[in-house]
């Protein structure tokens, strides 16, 4: 007994179903806007996501967006990509695996200069294109550019205790952002934002770096990410009054025994 052709198909591949999927969740129309919500949506009831994205619908729906532009495995960004007061950046790590990756290059090398201990010691990343065979070079990242541009005086630096590895970090984020900023798609590694914190002014009139902001960026460079501020407009968040008043009673001097408090005028007054 024959069997009409309509009813032998076969079934669907898996693999084709997920490279249609992947063609369309996204912003560009309605359907995959609601595929990309469906995907957040799982993503954020999970528990083994970081706390940034947990009942996070938004969070999960950015990174997952970055993650289809990048061709990214979506847990993988979302573990490495980091937001602190409200400014996103990515580990250093995985800026350098995904260049790794890329194919468009072969992977980065590094070129060393100076005696070591020296502020001429440093060193400059390097890579050959491969459709060309021109052999790219990065910027020139030296313990002395380091200090000039006031990197290794910050609190917590990793400057000071592993200077090789940040020479290695920073010029690979400099080299990749030239000649494949796609990648870092305009982002700076965590480690760049370590140490370009925000100050605050002390009663003294000196700015310092904040110590909120210090303390979370020193918990991302040692892969604490659960003690960053990761949702800057949530409850937890400390707000910049909060992280200001902090700064300055850290820094104020302890009143003489038998000095009354100063009254709120005082108060506004010492903090011109």
């Amino acid at each position: 007994m024959s069997t009409p052709e309509t009813a032998l198909k076969p079934p669907p591949d898996p693999k084709d179903a997920l490279a249609r999927l992947d063609d369309v969740a996204g912003f560009g129309s309605v359907a995959g806007f609601e595929l990309l919500q469906r995907g957040a949506n799982l993503l954020a009831a999970s528990t083994l996501v970081p706390t940034t994205y947990q009942n996070n619908v938004p969070n999960c729906v950015i990174a997952l967006n970055m993650a289809h532009r990048m061709s990214a495995d979506p847990l993988m960004v979302m573990q490495n990509l980091y937001v602190v007061q409200g400014k996103p950046g990515w580990s250093a790590q995985f800026l350098i695996a995904t260049f790794n990756q890329n194919g468009r290059f072969t992977a980065l090398r590094y070129e060393w200069v100076g005696e070591k201990g020296t502020d001429a010691w440093g060193c400059r990343a390097c890579a050959v294109e491969k459709s060309t065979g021109e052999k790219l070079v990065g910027s020139l990242v030296t313990i002395g550019l380091a200090k000039e541009e006031g990197w290794t005086g910050r609190a917590g630096s990793k400057w000071k205790t592993m200077p090789e590895q940040m020479l290695m970090y920073r010029s690979a984020a400099w080299f990749i952002r030239a000649y494949a900023p796609e990648i870092a798609m305009g982002l700076l590694t965590a480690e760049e934002h370590q140490d370009i914190v925000e100050t605050t002014r002390g009663p003294d009139g000196v700015y310092r770096p904040d110590p909120i902001v210090v303390e979370n960026l020193n918990s991302i460079v040692n892969g604490d990410v659960s003690a960053v501020d990761n949702a800057p407009s949530g409850s937890n968040a400390p707000s910049k009054a909060e992280a200001e008043a902090r700064a300055a009673a850290a820094k104020a001097p302890a009143p003489l025994a038998g000095t009354p408090p100063p009254t709120p005028a005082q108060s506004r007054l010492a903090s011109f």
